[in-house]
């Protein structure tokens, strides 16, 4: 997937990217972490922007807070 770091990306849009990831590798919240982490941001948490890692960030805390339901 290609992304442009000059736009913000939403935390709706990592929120569902994570429910995504997290519905077809059926894996835990620190596991879909790092997945998203390492596909979207290359382990750079600067490669998007530091609006984009933020909203990345409020997703994950949304997402983690989350019951399981897999």
């Amino acid at each position: 997937m290609i992304l442009n770091k000059g736009g913000k990306l939403s935390t709706a849009y990592f929120l569902s990217y994570l429910e995504l990831v997290a519905s077809f590798r059926q894996c835990g919240t620190e596991e879909v972490y790092d997945i998203v982490f390492d596909r979207l941001f290359d382990r750079d948490k600067a490669k998007l922007g530091s609006a984009s890692f933020q909203a990345f960030e409020t997703a994950y805390e949304q997402f983690s807070k989350k019951p399981e339901s897999l």
